[in-house]
């Protein structure tokens, strides 16, 4: 069963610095329809004006992934760490016990383009960690390359939670398959560009929920490349 979580009905949280659309209930916007999907509290998409960002806040007890799709955003947090992040970079943060991080746009002229991902821990409190690491586009280009996993195999940065995440960046006429295992459920973001999934036309900023479906099929609908996101998840 797919069920579309439409771009244009997501929340949206627009200020003179930040456009920001929330795929889950987020902040001061709370749908009871959509809460989360299994372990996946939240998707993000944000838009960051120049010399812009997120000051210094806490998380604890949750995965939180960074997808930069365009620009450079700066990630400094309690742990020491500090980076500039740019399109293929992939950030994993265990906020675990409790951590502190910005997020900045050191650019002066232009914005900056992200997904942000929240997934619910399998454990509560663990030491709080980071990881980043970086997937060309060629990697991901007409494949489903795995970014994220429990395990960090194939180079993957290490979700600490039941989830195989995936990236793929489709050229005109392409499509890639994916088969989820009995027990298995999937969420399909698109990031840019427009894809069909098992007949279901999906534009950008448009999310799937997946159920009761062994056979996933993703094919690029336009003449642009498209790029997606696909999580496969205990459910």
């Amino acid at each position: 069963m797919l069920t579309v979580r439409p771009s244009a009905e997501r929340g949206a949280a627009t200020l003179d610095w930040l456009d920001s659309r929330h795929t889950f209930s987020f902040s001061n916007y709370y749908d009871p329809q959509h809460i989360s999907f299994g372990s996946l509290r939240v998707i993000n998409e944000d838009i960051v004006q120049p010399a812009k960002g997120f000051g210094t806040h806490s998380h604890k007890d949750m995965e939180i992934v960074t997808y930069v799709l365009q620009g450079e955003l700066e990630h400094k947090d309690s742990l020491g760490n500090g980076s500039v992040m740019r399109y293929g970079d992939v950030q994993r943060m265990s906020a675990g016990t409790g951590i502190q991080h910005s997020e900045f746009n050191p650019s002066a002229t232009n914005p900056v383009h992200l997904l942000q991902i929240w997934i619910l821990p399998g454990q509560q409190g663990i030491a709080p960690s980071y990881e980043q690491t970086t997937f060309s586009e060629a990697e991901k280009c007409d494949r489903l390359r795995l970014i994220g996993s429990p395990d960090g195999r194939e180079g993957s940065v290490t979700i600490h939670q039941d989830v195989n995440l995936y990236a793929a960046v489709l050229r005109h006429g392409a499509s890639v398959s994916h088969t989820l295992e009995t027990g298995r459920v999937a969420w399909l973001q698109v990031a840019r560009g427009s894809v069909i999934l098992n007949g279901q036309t999906l534009a950008a900023g448009d999310g799937v929920a997946i159920s009761d479906a062994d056979r996933l099929n993703i094919q690029n609908s336009e003449t642009n490349p498209a790029e997606v996101l696909l999580f496969d998840m205990a459910s």
